[in-house]
């Protein structure tokens, strides 16, 4: 029984809270992973190869069922000026589940090439799929917890990108449609699912010679259904040895209303290697859930195939 009462206060809160699962992949800090088309789908096709990056997100560490995300990501240019891509995921939260995949298409457009000033458009089809399993529930014998109960929702997600010389900005709205899921309770259930994000920043270096680079950037993501909001501020700095790189880095993410309370501090670190890519964060928590975990793992393998030379700046 004491199984069978933690799954029915797991649904109320599902359905009561709008900081449950979002019918989206959590966006942690694994954009900053040489991953940004996993954020925006503007990002498609920029690179003159194919970009595979594999995720893995464990949070709150030592918590058990504590939420679990995988997911695959790829992207390609095609032709001169445009790219596609496409991402699986898998996302557990103690016994719900989410499970779904996008194709992406992006257009890259060139103002001036020799200022490097390009715009990006994309739009992406998602397919998501939310189950509440019931299956590791044994002896139940309670009839309103019958059936594993599961729901599939199609949505669009539109996204830009302005990049003129060192400077780019990306606004992305996800899961545009509202969602109709019957099979939950329709009056607790929030209906609208649209998220906003905003990713933008700047990379110096001292001249055009130099190994290493400084990128500040900021990432705000903002919740329709419950007006929730939420700011990364993020430094990384890279050393350039040819074609390979190294960089380490620190990002703190806070409410917008609290920003002198972070909702962790989580320094980064990563390298390329000729074809492959590793990255890592170990996100420090620093609200109440501290007392229960320390933090959250953030992993990235990456591989580019196929090099190939690109006739278009817009897509370097």
């Amino acid at each position: 029984m004491r199984k069978i009462a933690g799954l029915l206060l797991l649904i109320t809160l599902f359905m009561g809270s709008g900081n449950a699962q979002e019918l989206t992949i959590p966006q942690l800090s694994q954009y900053l992973s040489d991953n940004p088309f996993l954020m925006s789908a503007s990002y498609a096709g920029i690179g003159n190869f194919v970009k595979v990056r594999m995720n893995g997100l464990t949070q709150w560490v030592g918590v058990k069922d504590a939420p679990d995300t995988q997911s695959l990501s790829a992207d390609v240019r095609l032709g001169n000026r445009s790219g596609i891509g496409m991402v699986l995921y898998n996302d557990s939260n103690g016994e719900t589940k989410q499970r779904g995949g996008k194709i992406s298409f992006a257009h890259h457009l060139t103002f001036n090439k020799y200022e490097s000033h390009y715009f990006s458009f994309a739009m992406s089809f998602n397919l998501n799929q939310f189950r509440i399993d019931i299956e590791n529930f044994k002896n139940n014998d309670d009839q309103a917890v019958i059936d594993d109960r599961a729901s599939s929702n199609p949505n669009f997600d539109l996204g830009t990108l302005y990049r003129k010389g060192s400077f780019y900005l990306s606004l992305n709205v996800a899961n545009i449609l509202n969602k109709d899921f019957k099979k939950f309770n329709p009056i607790f259930e929030p209906n609208t699912l649209r998220n906003y994000y905003l990713y933008s920043g700047y990379t110096y270096r001292k001249s055009k010679r130099s190994d290493y680079e400084i990128e500040p950037s900021v990432f705000l993501q903002y919740f329709e259904n419950d007006n929730r909001s939420v700011t990364d501020v993020n430094l990384r700095v890279k050393k350039y040895d040819f074609l390979d790189y190294y960089y380490v880095g620190l990002t703190y993410r806070f409410l917008n209303d609290q920003f002198g309370s972070p909702l962790y501090v989580a320094p980064i670190m990563g390298l390329k290697k000729g074809d492959f890519y590793f990255g890592y964060s170990y996100q420090l928590i620093m609200n109440e859930i501290l007392g229960y975990s320390t933090g959250t793992h953030v992993l990235t393998l990456g591989i580019d195939l196929f090099q190939g030379i690109s006739n278009c700046t817009c897509t370097y």
